[in-house]
């Protein structure tokens, strides 16, 4: 008999059909028995006949009975499971073991500064920029402003290509800012660099092709593509960039920072990038350019693209991660139109499109001036910082003993030791102190420098004069 307690919170009917489903699946009402009408359960129970009438469509509508005009309500032949032993545990399937995934994962984390772990109180992050109040109020305004705006259209399946005003804003930056003149079905919006590897390497390669990155370089890009099962191939980098004359005869790809290389910190020499475009030209293969953070540049205004000199066989690679935020999660690929086409079709099967009110939000951010005011604004925050972790470094007397690079651009550069200097030991020793450094070996796929890549951004001038000062009473 099924009953009633009043004083559970659960509506009745819930309280009944639990009963019932508990009955049916424990054998207690075994297949083909028939239940009692619903007027006369009703008036044993004490509760209304439509409450019972509820309780029967739900039972019949998840397929534990079955009704006929005569036969009644009975219990379905199928309903019946066995309850588990208590001493038998149950298990579901195992996901596949992926040494890859792990391992690349576990590099991820490490190159971040494994920040779940001890925390710094200087902390020289190469990967994060420079946010504050101001930034936060103004990006919080546009987030209003587009919340408030926003039609009902937008909330349908958007463009796998991305929001066109942002698309439209994004075409007129690269214009005016960088001398890349472009249509619009040439941009396509993305979620940040691994995002457009991953979409790249899905649209524009087959499975075991050769690719070429730099070395060392971009992590993310080269565990991305091993992902996706390329031959990834390392090319050493030099004082003048990526060593073209290192790049494997078979890749399909080349995958470059040439502004500023993304380890080292060298811009790419003007030769080095003419053979590089030369070189793609003859053997017909893809140069993916990673223009992360050159907007950054100390001396002069940013250089020329590799994009804006062969814009058949190059996808430019922007990103709002440096020049915004990382949390935003928007960036974009322009190259070619048969490309960028190809990229939207695995987009759009694979992601179908960006979520929209950051689309939306970000577009406000650039129409009404905040992008540009935020850009000119953290420039000169970056110079003086630039400026300060150049002089502390000299005055410290660590530029006599170790090579100094990537200084002309970007927010980090590196300070580099003797291969046989054991980076690990003094890293660790750093954060005991305070002070968070990352090694290049983590940068790192098959060379074996060392040094240390010391980002600015995000770290004030007495803090980065502290910082440096621990780092020489280490190494000096």
């Amino acid at each position: 008999m099924l009953t009633v307690n009043r004083d559970d919170k659960r509506p009745i009917w819930q309280q009944l059909l639990d009963q019932a489903i508990h009955n049916i699946t424990t054998g207690k009402w075994p297949p083909g028995e028939l239940l009692i009408p619903s007027r006369e359960l009703a008036q044993l129970i004490g509760v209304s006949r439509s409450t019972i009438q509820i309780v029967y469509e739900e039972l019949f509508s998840r397929g534990y009975t079955v009704t006929s005009r005569r036969g009644g309500t009975r219990v379905s032949e199928g309903a019946y499971a066995t309850s588990p032993s208590e001493n038998i545990r149950t298990h579901g399937p195992l996901p596949p073991e992926l040494p890859i995934l792990n391992s690349a994962i576990g590099h991820l984390h490490r190159w971040f500064g494994n920040k779940d772990l001890q925390q710094a109180e200087i902390n020289f992050s190469p990967h994060e920029p420079y946010i504050d109040e101001l930034f936060q109020k103004n990006w919080r305004q546009s987030f209003l402003k587009a919340s408030t705006e926003t039609d009902l259209d937008h909330w349908a399946y958007g463009n796998a290509y991305g929001y066109i005003p942002l698309r439209e804003q994004i075409q007129r930056y690269l214009s005016l800012e960088r001398g890349i003149h472009v249509e619009l079905d040439q941009i396509i919006l993305t979620s940040g660099a691994q995002h457009s590897i991953d979409l790249i390497a899905q649209a524009l390669l087959h499975e075991g092709e050769t690719v070429s990155v730099e070395d060392p370089g971009f992590p993310a890009a080269w565990m991305a593509l091993n992902y996706r099962r390329m031959q990834v191939v390392s090319v050493p980098v030099d004082e003048y960039g990526l060593c073209v004359e290192h790049i494997h005869p078979a890749s399909k790809l080349v995958f470059v920072t040439p502004s500023h290389q993304c380890a080292v910190g060298v811009i790419m020499s003007e030769p080095r990038r003419q053979q590089l475009l030369h070189l793609a030209s003859q053997n017909r293969f893809w140069i993916v350019e990673d223009d992360y953070d050159s907007e950054f540049r100390y001396r002069g205004d940013p250089l020329p693209t590799l994009f804006s000199k062969s814009p058949q066989n190059t996808l430019y690679m922007m990103s709002f991660s440096k020049m915004v935020a990382p949390g935003i999660r928007l960036s974009a690929i322009i190259g070619p139109k048969v490309a960028i086409r190809q990229i939207a079709q695995v987009h759009e099967l694979t992601y179908r499109h960006l979520p929209i009110m950051e689309q939306i939000t970000l577009t406000h951010f650039m129409e009404h001036g905040h992008f540009m005011r935020h850009m000119r604004r953290v420039r000169n925050i970056y110079r003086r910082r630039h400026e300060t972790m150049t002089k502390a470094i000299v005055s410290a007397g660590l530029s006599e003993h170790f090579t100094l690079s990537g200084v002309e651009t970007g927010l980090h550069m590196l300070l580099e030791a003797d291969k046989s200097f054991d980076e690990v030991e003094v890293t660790d020793l750093a954060l005991e102190k305070g002070v968070r450094v990352y090694p290049l070996s983590m940068y790192c796929l098959e060379s074996d420098r060392k040094g240390w890549v010391l980002g600015f951004a995000k770290v004030d001038e007495m803090a980065i004069k502290e910082g440096i000062d621990r780092l020489a009473e280490l190494l000096l």
